[in-house]
């Protein structure tokens, strides 16, 4: 009974959050898209006048030469730039503040962040610490952002996490290990480049796990009780070209339209939820990084089918939608039927990319907290389709562990 009536509370947030969504503007960032876009951007990048860059990335990509092109192309426009590869997967609050003070240190007029979400994230933070007399923790949670931060751009180097385009950023407590959401319209970049072809270089493994994390993000965005005519848009389009290029970037990572295709689903992925919300695998997910390290990714694609089926009841019409709109109808099966086969679809494509169904550093004495976490994380942010307890959610973790 008392979880009935939290029910009724959580849905009142959810609520006043859509109303919210629709009364704040949200900006879209300008997008270059197409192979060398990221060149036209760092052209751009000039052209408004920027005169140095911090250039936040990860140790990775440096040592592997992609980012020795856009380096060239800054110094051929007069951008200089300084260049700060410290960014680890789940960033913490250390590395955001080596990044603001070799910022500082340099007077850097802008950001350009090249990675994956964890550097993208990261150079969202730094930027409006810059601006901002607040610390990370102060900011965290809902529009506590006040000044716009400097200048902003991003290139994103994996088809997965949609930041380029999203108005959150989330960073770790290195002693705590709780993730910290920082979630406003500020965070969203100025521009951003779609630029498929630096994304030939990828391992597999990576490839399909944040391929997964984009799904997810569709997913979760078109099953939200906040989803709209405009969200849904995205969040089919995103699983539509998920579904069919994600497999061949897997299989042939050379593939430069498939790469290009998944870095747009990613994007509109992004577009989806940064309206529409997220989930019950987001929020367990995002635990999974917290206790274990887990890669954002992995995780999403491990929780995304036992959310699905724990919620089939009330999204099977939903589901179905997406089935259709993959090309995975074959006959005149029921909307039931359709939603099983779009679940068991992504388990087969789980099968093919090698992922687990169960997590393997997930300790059974840690699920009490890790659900209790999780729930608070989704009860509170997420509009759900359907609502678990901690019984449930227990329940459910449970069947991820070997």
């Amino acid at each position: 009974m008392l979880f009935s009536f939290k029910v009724i509370g959580y849905k009142a947030l959810m609520g006043a959050f859509k109303i919210a969504g629709k009364i704040i503007p949200i900006p879209k960032p300008t997008l270059f898209t197409g192979a060398g876009s990221s060149l036209e951007l760092c052209a751009a990048i000039s052209q408004i006048g920027t005169k140095k860059v911090l250039l936040v990335t990860d140790a990775m990509l440096v040592k592997i030469g992609l980012l020795d092109k856009i380096k060239t192309t800054l110094e051929q426009h007069g951008v200089e730039y300084i260049i700060y590869d410290g960014i680890k997967p789940d960033p913490t609050y250390d590395q955001i503040d080596a990044g603001l003070s070799l910022l500082k240190q340099n007077n850097c007029d802008a950001i350009l962040a090249v990675g994956g979400g964890s550097p993208i994230d990261a150079a969202k933070v730094i930027s409006i610490l810059a601006t901002n007399h607040k610390s990370i923790q102060k900011m965290a949670g809902w529009f506590k952002v006040s000044q716009a931060g400097l200048p902003f751009f991003a290139i994103p180097t994996t088809a997965g996490t949609g930041s380029e385009v999203t108005f959150a950023a989330v960073v770790s407590d290195p002693v705590t290990h709780h993730k910290t959401p920082i979630i406003d319209p500020k965070t969203v970049p100025m521009m951003a480049a779609l630029d498929g072809a630096l994304m030939t270089g990828i391992p597999q493994s990576i490839t399909a796990e944040t391929g997964m994390d984009a799904l997810t993000h569709a997913i979760e965005a078109y099953i939200s009780v906040n989803a709209s005519k405009e969200t849904d848009r995205y969040a089919t389009a995103a699983t539509r070209l998920i579904i069919e290029n994600l497999p061949k970037v897997v299989k042939e990572g050379q593939d430069k339209v498939a790469r290009q295709q998944m870095a747009m689903a990613s994007c509109y992925a992004g577009m989806a939820f940064t309206k529409a919300g997220l989930g019950y695998v987001h929020a367990i997910s995002h635990n999974f990084g917290a206790y274990y390290h887990t890669p954002h990714g992995r995780g999403n694609a491990i929780v995304l089918p036992y959310i699905l089926d724990f919620s089939l009841d009330t999204i099977s019409a939903r589901l179905a939608q997406l089935a259709k709109a993959s090309g995975l109808q074959t006959n005149h099966e029921s909307d039931q039927q359709l939603a099983i086969k779009l679940i068991e679809h992504i388990r087969f494509m789980l099968k093919e990319f090698n992922i687990p169904e169960q997590l393997e550093s997930l300790k059974p004495e840690d699920i009490p907290a890790i659900a209790k976490a999780a729930l608070k994380e989704a009860h509170f942010n997420y509009p759900v389709p359907k609502y678990m307890n901690q019984s449930e959610c227990e329940k459910l973790l449970h069947k991820m562990t070997l």
